[in-house]
């Protein structure tokens, strides 16, 4: 904590200098892209009328981190750790605010992209990277009025980026690993079109912490969007992503005395996505319908799996309309509807389901103040409807100080695997939350001074999870060990705190810091009263960022503090805390071409984020970028 508070010091004292620029810079707020979001009322809308904590990280943030590893970038905003089993490319998990991982609904250009065939229909970041990105935006906390399904964790929305002419960034660095991205546009007067690729190699390391054989990762990935007026106000859209990617992966010893141990296993992955719509704007309505597509698929070798292959896919199709329509001057009613197709193929067979929805959220947007609130109405082909309701305000108290406030409920349904795989239950009913948070802000994250100081509490219930047979139940009549049912209750509290400042005219820095209480609520359940497994509660990032009178040279640094935790539901498995630091650098050799480089880890810090499995050391990198 003292790096903390020597840091929000310099903050503090910065700002009486900072202040006046400030208020200047607002002005200029209403048009800068990193205060837009589309996570907080599904239409664009400014992150400051909102009553939510709402996080913009911006394009010039994602090419300052560097690398392909897009934790790195995520791991700067407040109340969001992350669990990776392995190295880049490895199943990787995000908890915001201590909600499991497959509680974020996730959103790449619009599209949906969980597995659905996974058992949770969770998103495993492992194959995700920031190439070709331009945005990221984070919501913290249950918000299922607007985005249905999954949204008890929180929203998650990453954007590509549009580019005028042809960029391309190469890096190598340890373990042989190599990231090339090329993205490519042309953009005029009512139309433009962005096309984007990338491959990705490493020898990795070892995935099991106690294994000596490397295990590497190679990924293909392309991408494009494109935009057209076709008429005054109406615009035709499309998006487009595919990735494919190949994993050596270990597996587990069954034999005493057990743990992960060094295998030839792999997997390979597939993702395809892709969105098509119509955008109407006029004065008084917006409107954007649009048809969209998200197919994963998993094969999986090795002498782990049985017969040494296993296969899953799933598909989710997807239509949806979103709509503002401006009523009077400061009155906005957000509102839409969607119909959602599922379907999940695995060697015991298809299975579908399908949910209808309708949403909508008024809002009161004043100068000074803003109130909204909103119901949802889901109807799912197994188990019927669900009511969802949220609201939130804001009030600015002087200058860019405003207090907030928000309530949410959030739900998510139980997966395809947790109905009807040889474990599927078709009884279980969907997990529910309700969240609320509060908090004060000064200023907003991308801002010449930001403050900002929330609290939050989030109730979980009918969470699914596994029981074991023999308990009674009739499902294990057939002779199966286990099923799925809805035994759980979790509670989260805590709190963020934000600090960022551009401290001179040079120099910039800013800091995210969380605690979080994540712990099982279950009553009778042998685990009650433990934390969460992997659920660390402080996590603190830091970065400042120093633009040298040398030719432009800029010199930066990254530190990252956790706490420790536990790797086992049961708290058996304990994981120490621990700190890494990055330090990087760039240097323009011309308007078009820059040179970069960085060292990860450079303590070369030994830890572990999920038990048995390793982590990098020390790991340099270099690597170059071009514009045209």
């Amino acid at each position: 904590m003292k790096y903390l508070f020597l840091l929000s010091s310099a903050l503090v004292f910065s700002a009486p200098a900072m202040a006046q620029e400030a208020g200047e810079v607002t002005v200029a707020d209403s048009v800068r892209d990193t205060l837009i979001t589309v996570v907080g009322t599904g239409s664009a809308a400014r992150v400051d009328l909102s009553g939510q904590p709402i996080s913009v990280i911006g394009r010039e943030e994602i090419d300052a981190v560097q690398g392909p590893d897009i934790t790195r970038v995520l791991e700067r905003l407040p109340g969001l750790t992350i669990a990776r089993a392995g190295g880049i490319g490895s199943q990787t998990s995000l908890f915001v605010r201590g909600a499991n991982s497959q509680q974020l609904l996730v959103m790449v250009d619009g599209i949906r992209v969980a597995d659905v065939a996974a058992p949770s229909g969770g998103y495993d970041f492992g194959n995700l990277t920031t190439g070709g990105l331009g945005k990221i935006e984070l919501l913290r906390g249950s918000n299922s009025v607007i985005w249905g399904s999954d949204a008890i964790g929180g929203v998650l929305a990453l954007t590509s980026r549009d580019v005028n002419g042809l960029e391309a960034s190469a890096e190598y660095g340890a373990r042989d690993s190599f990231d090339g991205q090329v993205t490519g546009g042309v953009t005029g007067d009512g139309y433009g079109v962005t096309l984007n690729g990338g491959y990705l190699r490493t020898d990795g390391i070892s995935q099991a912490a106690s294994g000596t054989e490397r295990d590497g990762f190679r990924q293909w990935r392309a991408g494009g969007r494109a935009h057209v007026d076709i008429a005054p106000g109406l615009t035709a859209n499309i998006v487009g992503r595919y990735t494919q990617g190949k994993l050596d992966i270990d597996g587990f010893d069954f034999n005493p005395p057990f743990g992960l141990i060094d295998t030839p296993d792999y997997q390979k992955t597939r993702e395809i996505g892709g969105r098509a719509g119509l955008a109407w704007t006029s004065e008084a309505l917006d409107l954007n319908a649009g048809y969209q597509i998200s197919d994963t698929r998993r094969r999986y070798f090795g002498p782990s799996y049985f017969g040494d292959t296993a296969n899953t896919q799933g598909q989710t199709r997807r239509a949806e309309l979103f709509g503002a329509w401006r009523i009077m001057q400061d009155i906005r009613l957000d509102f839409g509807a969607d119909h959602e197709w599922s379907r999940i193929d695995t060697s015991g067979g298809r299975n579908k389901a399908g949910i209808s929805s309708g949403h909508a959220l008024l809002g009161w947007y004043g100068d000074r103040a803003t109130l909204a609130g909103g119901v949802r109405y889901d109807d799912h082909s197994r188990f019927g409807g669900q009511w969802t309701f949220g609201a939130n305000g804001s009030f600015t108290v002087v200058d860019q100080w405003r207090v907030r406030a928000s309530y949410g409920e959030g739900f998510k349904v139980p997966t395809l695997y947790q109905l009807f795989s040889e474990y599927g239950n078709p009884l279980v009913d969907p997990e529910r939350s309700r969240s609320y948070d509060a908090g004060i802000e000064y200023g907003d994250r991308n801002g010449p001074l930001h403050f900002a100081l929330t609290g939050f509490r989030r109730d979980s219930r009918n969470l699914i999870d596994f029981a074991f047979c023999p308990d009674g139940n009739v499902l294990c009549n057939d002779g199966r060990f286990g099923y799925y049912q809805n035994i759980g209750r979790a509670r989260a509290t805590g709190f963020e705190l934000e600090l960022g400042a551009q401290v001179s005219e040079r120099m910039r820095a800013q800091a995210a810091y969380t605690y979080v209480k994540a712990t099982n609520r279950t009553a009778g359940d042998f685990n009650e009263g433990t934390d969460l497994a992997r659920r660390p509660r402080h996590a603190l990032t830091m970065s400042a960022d120093w633009t040298s009178p040398l030719a432009g040279l800029v010199l930066g640094g990254d530190l990252r503090m956790v706490s420790g935790s536990y790797s086992s539901a049961g708290n058996f498995s304990a994981l120490k805390g621990y700190a890494t630091g990055t330090v990087r650098a760039s240097l323009p050799i011309n308007e078009h071409l820059d040179l970069f480089g960085r060292i990860e880890n450079l303590t070369d810090e030994k830890y572990e984020v999920v038990s048995g499995y390793g982590v990098a050391g020390r790991s340099g990198f270099v690597g170059v970028r071009a514009r045209l």
